[in-house]
């Protein structure tokens, strides 16, 4: 069976009470990427990919510059809003205010382990308290009719077993979340710091099967170490759907053929020259509005990754796109760098 055809099976299986989140593969969710700029450049590579926002607090909000944390451009869509947070009212009321912004859904963040996450009691602390989290899902489940998803870990410190995990989802799935992301090694909260935590615990990736397996009504997705879409393909004859983190953003042209070879489409991948080129008009609206063009630029560096003039189109980006009057041009000089 080719991947389009497993993946319309898959969708056809899934709980038809639950609200659609049928995408078989996703950008992950990461502080300081995964912003709109980030976003609209993956729109110039794939069309498809189900893409997050980074994780903005329910304080955040609630309380700040709710166009600045929450405006996106149409291009982006399909775009879920991922929440931190740990009180069930203000993640409803945020809930309907993502619904209200043209969000396609919400995700409650129970994975991340970083100490000023923990200090909020949200993020993977979270995943020993599914009560609360049920509590959380089934308040945005009443607020909004966009789906309501959960990412997390298989465990948290000494709470790692198989075993521990399934409670979880078996308690936090009886209150309407049908969708979980799951990264496949468990979280330290303490002795290890956030990037230590995204390498060193090692993958357990039988574990997510096995969860698919005894949640079969339910849609699973995997999550951690995949970086190629051979390894995306081997994941869905287990699960439901893969999520890329790092490697989306190290090496963004790997999703220049998901369209096609993923979700079936007649279509030729847009080439990396294109891709920037697709870029220019973008960069000059953005900074004709005050946005250094550095914010953009930044997310660009790794598009030419392992292919001849990648060190020279990073070299001159990184060396003149900071400085005061770069704009469009300035990529257009780095771009004439890179043979085509």
């Amino acid at each position: 069976m080719n991947v389009a055809k497993l993946i319309q099976s898959k969708i056809q299986r899934q709980d038809p009470k639950a609200k659609d989140v049928s995408n078989p593969l996703s950008i992950a969710p990461m502080m300081e990427r995964t912003d709109r700029h980030f976003r609209y450049l993956m729109r110039q590579i794939t069309r498809r990919t189900l893409l997050y926002t980074e994780m903005i607090t329910t304080a955040a909000i609630v309380h700040g510059d709710r166009a600045k944390l929450l405006d996106f451009s149409p291009e982006e869509k399909p775009i879920i809003l991922q929440l931190g947070g740990d009180n069930p009212q203000e993640l409803a009321e945020c809930a309907k205010i993502a619904r209200d912004w043209g969000y396609d859904g919400v995700n409650l963040n129970v994975g991340c382990p970083s100490p000023r996450v923990q200090s909020g009691n949200f993020g993977a602390c979270l995943m020993a308290r599914p009560e609360l989290v049920a509590a959380a899902v089934e308040a945005m489940q009443k607020a909004v009719d966009i789906p309501v998803t959960v990412k997390h870990r298989i465990g948290i410190d000494d709470r790692d077993r198989y075993e521990d995990m399934a409670e979880f989802v078996r308690i936090v799935s009886a209150a309407g979340c049908h969708h979980f992301s799951v990264h496949a090694r468990k979280a330290w909260l303490q002795g290890l710091s956030p990037k230590e935590n995204r390498h060193i615990p090692p993958l357990r990736y039988e574990e997510v099967h096995r969860l698919k397996r005894e949640f079969p009504h339910l849609s699973i997705e995997i999550n951690g170490g995949i970086t190629t879409l051979e390894q995306v393909r081997q994941q869905l004859n287990y699960v439901d759907a893969v999520m890329i983190g790092r490697a989306a953003y190290d090496c963004p042209y790997l999703f220049a053929t998901v369209d096609r070879d993923i979700y079936g489409e007649n279509i030729t991948p847009t080439t990396r020259h294109q891709v920037v080129e697709a870029m220019l008009p973008y960069m000059d609206y953005w900074v004709g509005r005050g946005v250094k063009l550095h914010s953009i630029s930044r997310h660009m560096l790794q598009l030419f990754a392992g292919q001849p003039g990648t060190k020279a189109w990073k070299r001159f980006i990184s060396e003149n796109a900071h400085l005061t009057g770069a704009d469009s041009r300035t990529i257009a000089k780095a771009l004439a760098r890179v043979p085509r």
